[in-house]
């Protein structure tokens, strides 16, 4: 596979042979910077955990130069920072039992170009070498920019692939924005209650961030578990923690949709729903 950066990295944490490491990939991650796929993702580690009939293949995209640091972090420069990153990140592969690792060492700057084509062409490789059922990625309402360029280069790499070679399902799921305002109905839910323990020890690899200033650690755990209370008003919980997806997969099923306009009517809907309850009660409606 020749990816675009020669400093880009396939780590296979059991150590198969490459092509039978990629082609047993059951459920794909493609997230932006070293973290996201155990904090956005989570639910297809959970799928193949431990299993040898389904694989989890994470992919990040950028090279983690542009980290937030502080603390023992403070005064690490960009590459002993991106060594880090790149080395928590093949520690979490290890841990959640990945079939295999990318990481393809993009500057942010490259993924957030609207007319830049290289990274589409890595993920169009990597989705032929590994064909998914399931792929996990950011969702396009997200508020980072970094994230967005992530979504769009996946959904345009799915989009150019034979009919019969695109994933079954598609997913977008939270990050630098949540998605508890996505109508019900429209939800993608992902059930990864009582494995806390693996969740934790997870999110806790990446010390480069949490002690050098964000707990991501906490606040992921917390939005599942603030998901898993708040989603239904009127029953019991039924699960713990929950993560909340949007179904990307008529995007991908036909390419012939615009983009913003799937996504921006679901907003409306959101839209509609807040007008419409305000409107009952002051009786305008």
């Amino acid at each position: 596979m020749q990816l675009h950066y020669p400093t880009a990295q396939i780590f296979i944490p059991d150590g198969q042979p490459e092509n039978e490491a990629l082609s047993r990939i059951t459920h794909l991650g493609i997230g932006a910077h070293q973290d996201d796929l155990e904090f956005m993702a989570f639910h297809g580690i959970l799928a193949c955990f431990a299993r040898d009939d389904r694989w989890f293949g994470g992919v990040t995209c950028t090279n983690g130069a542009g980290s937030s640091r502080s603390g023992p972090y403070a005064n690490f420069t960009d590459a002993e920072m991106m060594t880090i990153r790149r080395q928590e990140q093949n520690t979490a592969a290890v841990v959640g039992g990945f079939g295999a690792m990318f990481q393809l060492d993009y500057p942010s700057s490259a993924v957030k170009s609207p007319t830049a084509q290289e990274l589409k062409n890595d993920l169009k490789q990597i989705l032929t070498a590994t064909r998914p059922e399931v792929v996990y990625t950011h969702n396009p309402a997200d508020k980072h920019d970094t994230h967005i360029g992530v979504t769009i280069a996946a959904l345009q790499a799915m989009r150019e692939l034979p009919r019969d070679q695109r994933p079954k399902q598609v997913i977008g799921c939270e990050v630098w924005r949540n998605l508890d305002w996505l109508p019900d109905a429209d939800k993608v839910l992902m059930d990864v209650s009582g494995r806390d323990n693996l969740a934790a020890a997870l999110n806790g690899i990446f010390d480069s961030q949490i002690a050098g200033g964000k707990r991501y650690d906490l606040a992921t755990l917390g939005r599942r578990s603030a998901n898993a209370t708040f989603f239904d008003s009127h029953a019991t919980d039924s699960a713990t923690q929950l993560i909340f997806g949007i179904d990307l997969t008529p995007l991908v099923a036909d390419e012939s949709k615009d983009i913003i306009e799937f996504v921006c009517g679901l907003i409306d809907q959101f839209n509609a729903d807040v007008r419409r309850k305000l409107g009952q009660k002051l009786g305008t409606i």
